[in-house]
């Protein structure tokens, strides 16, 4: 106990205050413990897979006899080996076999697994394998597919207001197009990995690199016939998932166990990047068909469209992601009347699945490239477009699919980046250099971006939260959340700390794991730090309350007069240590722990009828980039990018810069220089850095200003009034296919839409800029 003085510090790392990531130090000294640098058990075995070399046909032939007396070998696992179900799909549609029965349907599809007592041992044994295929014709993409017949993977969506026909009937001018949006590979540094260590009777312990333990968790449990209660996953962190550890680990978690409780003997799996990615699943690729309808100053008067997804062989998360490109198919924009459809479409290709934005990106590229058409077709600034259809008041609030845009800030963004990137002035020195300059062209555009925050199956949008308080006063905390980089681990935390007003340092952040939190839903949809720093604060509040009653009964005075100050409790007149204040509680029997729980509320959906709230608020940003082209060979760079974005009042704002800035550069990534293709056998080439270009250090634009606006705080009741980070700025790299497409517009004078697809590499710049000059040229 201490006399009262007004000299006491805040706390330090509580939240709105930028702090380091917890483990940026061990990442950069290489401390920071995986999967594959945790010391193997003695007589671990190792797991590798073999796969088919068919896109689609029956196996006719499966001879294993070479891989099982190859050199170190101790056991092959195929479908029969499979103690419970043969199924990883999500939600259990029983479409995703661990290991194909019968017949191959995509170039790369898992047959078998070897077991031996090196990796390279199981690595090499693998291609040992003899198999034989009635070999029948495949569909890659979605020409092909729907060809076909236009088979799906899962039921499609609609979304429909107003009367479209007659509104694109009555419109003053009307654009009709198509625009390709390739697909994108997630490219962690750290691959799929898991280890698998058996236990006593029916029990398995499992280390996964994954975003959703409890998926995991429950996948595992069913492989095996065994109950969840009887499998523990534990996660400490990931090197990367961008959603390609949402559902992707599932086989490699499933093999490593099954094959630990058949041996008896820890088992661990982790492919070399070829096969990782040939493997698993990558962003969908998108072929997007419209029609617009819109009057003289640009304004949108209706919308149909149709979405198409390269889905692969089994629906995996093929029906949320294209619902979820739907739901951003307005990005910042008011349609009167609209349809949309979405074909998530059967492909002999793996399965896609979850990338950051989760269907969002798509979305928007197509409801920017009829803006873009719209500008040029009126001759027109992009710009001026794009604010003539933003949301805004006297019923223009309403969405595709009815929620009601409440909290619009998009218009005060968007004005505030036009003045501070200097876009008005710059964009008519584009437009100068551009008439001057024979071969170099430079381009420029400003975009928004609204994007939607809360899984959009309402079911998912819960969390949960361990919270011990030790008599020393130091305090341990679990989530369900999972640490891939992106800061979440450290925000919780921070959260925590502000809650008991305590330093961060006294907190201590542990890994996920599935016997301590159940039921986690994935950390995705950037939900993790709303969520689980929601259910922190909750567990944190409980042990409070415990505790001011303590003190309020102990000291004899009212439980407003018990106050939580930074390192100390106010007990009246009296100030108290924290940690004496822990140990008196835990004297006098106080409960010192709480699992905290949180779920999201306001939010509805129904997916038949396409109306509802699926959202809990919404994150806006934009983004103004500039660039310049070599119109002889399609080489390009990117000069200057200015970022405004939108995060509400920031729980970390250097988290939270490096999110957005990291977000930026993947997705400009995938708009130029990710591409993914497929040969005449079906099997994808691009698998591997020789012959995948992810965005290097020297992409990142010359000059590159991000900043927060500052001003912003959520309405909605998030925690701490913040925002989600993690997926909102990946698309504010959409700015650089715009400024792209204006450099190519320049050599037709602007005067046609350009309509390059994505990814815009420099083999595609060139062809638009050849196709552009032969359309103004009238041929």
């Amino acid at each position: 106990m201490s006399a009262l003085s007004d000299d006491r510090k805040d706390i330090s790392g509580g939240v709105h205050a930028a702090q380091r990531h917890d483990s940026a130090h061990k990442h950069v000294a290489g401390w920071a413990e995986y999967i594959d640098d945790i010391i193997e058990p003695t007589g671990t075995l190792h797991a590798y897979l073999g796969l088919s070399t068919c896109a689609n046909g029956a196996i006719t032939a499966m001879d294993l006899d070479a891989v099982r007396v190859a050199p170190g070998v101790v056991g092959v696992l195929t479908a029969a080996d499979v103690p419970g179900v043969n199924d990883i799909s999500p939600g259990h549609k029983d479409d995703e076999p661990i290991f194909a029965e019968g017949r191959s349907v995509f170039y790369g599809q898992p047959l078998f697994a070897v077991v031996a007592e090196t990796r390279e041992a199981a690595r090499r044994a693998a291609h040992l394998a003899k198999i034989t295929y009635a070999e029948e014709p495949f569909d890659v993409d979605v020409a092909a597919a729907r060809a076909s017949g236009g088979r799906v993977v899962t039921e499609g969506m609609t979304m429909r207001r107003g009367d479209v026909p007659g509104a694109l009937a009555a419109a003053e001018h009307r654009v009709k197009g198509s625009v390709t949006i390739g697909g994108q590979d997630h490219f962690y540094l750290e691959g799929q990995i898991a280890m698998a260590t058996p236990g006593e009777d029916d029990e398995v312990t499992v280390y996964s690199s994954t975003q959703h333990p409890s998926e995991i968790q429950h996948m595992v449990g069913h492989a095996l016939g065994v109950p969840s209660n009887a499998v523990n996953v534990i996660v400490r962190r990931m090197g990367g998932g961008f959603g390609g550890k949402e559902t992707q680990g599932n086989i490699f978690a499933c093999v490593a166990a099954i094959a630990a409780k058949r041996f008896g003997r820890t088992v661990k799996i982790r492919p070399d990047r070829d096969d990782d990615m040939i493997a698993t699943g990558k962003r969908h690729d998108f072929v997007v068909d419209y029609e617009v309808g819109f009057d003289g100053a640009g304004r949108i008067s209706a919308v149909d469209a149709v979405y198409a997804a390269r889905c692969g062989y089994s629906a995996d998360l093929s029906g949320p992601v294209t619902d979820r490109a739907l739901f951003h198919a307005d990005n910042a924009y008011y349609y009167p009347n609209v349809h949309l459809k979405s074909e998530p479409l059967r492909t002999n290709t793996v399965s896609n699945t979850a990338f950051r934005g989760f269907g969002g990106p798509q979305g928007m590229v197509a409801c920017e490239r009829w803006i873009e058409d719209i500008a040029y077709t009126l001759g027109m600034d992009p710009l001026d477009v794009r604010k003539a259809n933003f949301y805004g008041d006297g019923g223009r609030d309403v969405t595709p699919y009815y929620q009601t845009v409440e909290d619009n800030i998009i218009g005060r963004v968007v004005e505030e980046l036009e003045a501070s990137s200097d876009y008005r002035k710059r964009r008519d020195e584009v437009v100068s250099f551009n008439r001057s300059s024979k071969v170099l062209k430079r381009g420029i555009a400003l975009t928004p971006v609204k994007f939607g925050i809360s899984f959009t199956m309402t079911a998912f949008n819960q969390a949960g939260a361990l919270v011990h308080v030790y008599k020393d006063g130091s305090v341990h905390l679990n989530h369900g959340g999972t640490e891939m980089g992106q800061g979440v681990y450290v925000k919780v935390a921070q959260v925590l700390a502000d809650e008991f007003q305590i330093d961060l340092g006294k907190v201590k952040i542990t890994a996920t794991t599935t016997g301590k939190v159940p039921n986690t839903s994935a950390t995705a949809a950037s939900s993790g730090s709303d969520l689980n720093g929601m259910a922190a604060a909750n567990a944190a509040g409980q042990i409070k309350a415990r505790l001011v009653a303590f003190a309020a009964e102990k000291y004899g005075v009212p439980e407003d007069a018990v106050v939580f100050e930074p390192n100390c409790v106010l007990v009246g007149n009296q100030r108290f240590d924290w940690a004496e204040f822990i140990n008196e509680a835990y004297l006098a029997r106080v409960q010192l722990s709480a699992a905290g729980f949180y779920k999201t509320p306001d939010i509805h959906w129904d997916r038949a009828a396409g109306k509802g709230k699926p959202f809990f608020y919404f994150a806006y940003g934009a983004a103004c980039s500039e660039v310049v082209v070599d119109t002889l060979t399609g080489e390009y760079m990117v000069e200057r990018v200015d970022i405004l974005h939108d995060v509400g009042r920031s729980l970390n704002p250097a988290i939270d810069m490096g999110q957005i800035e990291g977000g930026f550069i993947q997705g400009m990534g995938w708009l130029t220089t990710e591409e993914l293709w497929w040969d005449e056998k079906g099997q994808l080439r691009t698998h591997a850095p020789s012959t995948y270009k992810i965005p290097l250090a020297s992409d990142v634009p010359k000059v590159f200003k991000v900043k927060l606006a500052e001003w912003s705080e959520n309405k909605a009741p998030t925690i701490r009034r913040s925002k989600a980070v993690g997926e909102p700025p990946f698309m504010l790299a959409i700015s650089v296919l715009e400024a792209l497409s204006m450099a190519a517009a320049s050599v037709a004078d602007y005067k046609v839409p350009p309509r390059m697809d994505a990814p815009a590499t420099p083999e595609r710049v060139l062809m638009t800029i050849e196709r552009l000059k032969r359309e103004a040229a009238g041929q």
